[in-house]
């Protein structure tokens, strides 16, 4: 009987600790606490939560001197660098400009004390931004920044001009099919990526077959530094089958979260797969744990940023420079940051935030560890998230799919607008152009019309 009571305690105990987790991290959600950079005092504070506990774990050196010092790193010491300039920003450069004089009136100008003129001794000058409404110049107008087609007919009914938005998505759908060619092609160029990055984003899509929009998956595939592309997949449901058919025929690094259905590519050889991990996951996980346990999780945090500023030293570096600063000062740290781990592992519950960031991290190690035996290689797989972060704005705008047709045309669409926004292109101005002449443009120099190729011949 009493050890029944003391099961259903532990069971309602863990329950609680589960509900009042979620709670914080809605609350942080709704807070839109979206930053995970530690200040230099928070730093601080973690670097002599670190101290005091390797000074119980162990006695201080005669000469006072400590090897595990965490702020030879830490940049604890950064709350004395320059501040940050203030003030307003210079207005773009580039824009065109207009002077206004506001002068006094004629009458105003002459002194009636002296009878003499007036003259101007100097002036005050300050510049604004000034909207001019735009003009409705064009014929067709191709889908970008996310804007609804229901309100891009409105836009069009303002201006007296009746397009339904049936209309456009057939506009739409027939653009992704003269594109698809060209899709093709830039996968190509993305199997020739030595590592390739993927996420995956939940959408919502209509189904004439149910009274609710059900969840389908969009999943970015973001190339390397000499394969500027991204292309975008979508499948009905977030099950293997999806990645595994679009990734069939790559050979390479693949970096991802610890998405369960990646484990069986990187278990058969045969697939010639290599996971990568990303320390932005793995840091999340603590970081979501830092309100309930400070003292364990802020220590973590601090070694996660010592290797984050090592690989601020690295990003101007070659590979092999960059590959070799890694094993001098990231590897020590990583050792360091394992041992921790292990260390407070026995110390926290398993179910715990503080658990799941531990187990996270000690399970995916070899993967987390990955970026320090090639120099190609990130730290984290933040490039294919930003790419992710426009389909998350643009959810709100477009709130769902027609169908998992309309889904299939929106991913073909997503990859050209989001390829042409990594070379820094113009995507109206690319989709303009190339639309204009994909019929006649021969299939043997389809390669020519890709973004970061199309942008090098207009340079």
């Amino acid at each position: 009987m009493v050890l029944d009571l003391m099961a259903q305690l532990d069971r309602e105990c863990t329950e609680r600790n589960k509900i009042e987790s979620l709670l914080r991290e809605l609350l942080n959600a709704r807070r839109n606490r979206k930053s995970e950079q530690l200040s230099s005092d928070q730093l601080a504070l973690f670097a002599a939560a670190w101290q005091a506990r390797q000074a119980e774990a162990e006695p201080t050196k005669p000469d006072g001197s400590d090897d595990d010092d965490p702020n030879a790193n830490s940049g604890a010491d950064e709350s004395a660098s320059k501040k940050r300039t203030g003030g307003r920003q210079p207005l773009a450069r580039h824009l065109k400009r207009e002077r206004i004089v506001h002068d006094l009136a004629e009458e105003e100008k002459h002194c009636s004390t002296c009878q003499q003129d007036l003259r101007p001794i100097g002036e005050e000058s300050s510049e604004r931004y000034e909207y001019i409404p735009a003009k409705l110049t064009v014929i067709e107008d191709i889908c970008a920044d996310h804007l609804p087609l229901h309100r891009q007919e409105k836009i069009f009914e303002r201006h007296g001009v009746d397009i339904s938005r049936k209309t456009m998505g057939g506009w739409l759908a027939q653009c992704a099919d003269l594109l698809k060619p060209l899709y093709g092609s830039m996968k190509e160029v993305l199997f020739q990526s030595k590592v390739i990055g993927t996420d995956d984003t939940s959408v919502k899509v209509l189904d004439v077959k149910l009274p609710f929009a059900r969840t389908g998956r969009i999943w970015p595939y973001s190339g390397d530094a000499d394969h500027p592309v991204i292309l975008y997949d979508y499948t009905a449901t977030r099950e293997r089958a999806g990645p595994e058919e679009f990734l069939k025929g790559y050979r390479g690094y693949l970096q991802a979260d610890a998405y369960g259905g990646y484990d069986a590519f990187f278990r058969d050889p045969a697939r010639g797969l290599i996971e990568v991990g990303c320390w932005a996951h793995a840091r999340r996980y603590f970081h979501k744990a830092l309100e309930s346990d400070q003292p364990r999780m802020g220590p973590a945090l601090l070694l996660i940023a010592q290797l984050y500023r090592v690989e601020k030293q690295a990003r101007p570096l070659t590979a092999e420079d960059r590959l070799r600063l890694r094993q001098l000062q990231s590897q020590p740290i990583l050792e360091k940051l394992r041992n921790y781990l292990l260390e407070i592992q026995v110390e926290v519950l398993p179910k715990s935030p503080e658990g799941r960031a531990v187990r996270y991290t000690l399970k995916n190690w070899t993967a987390l560890n990955r970026y320090c035996e090639d120099g190609d290689l990130q730290i984290d797989n933040n490039a294919t998230e930003r790419a992710i972060r426009g389909i998350a704005v643009g959810r709100n705008n477009w709130v769902f799919f027609g169908s998992d047709e309309g889904g299939k045309t929106a991913a073909v669409l997503r990859s050209f607008v989001a390829s042409c926004q990594r070379v820094g292109v113009d995507p109206f101005v690319w989709l303009k152009d190339i639309l204009s002449r994909i019929a006649d443009h021969p299939i043997t120099r389809i390669a020519e019309l890709l973004p970061h190729n199309w942008a090098s011949a207009q340079a």
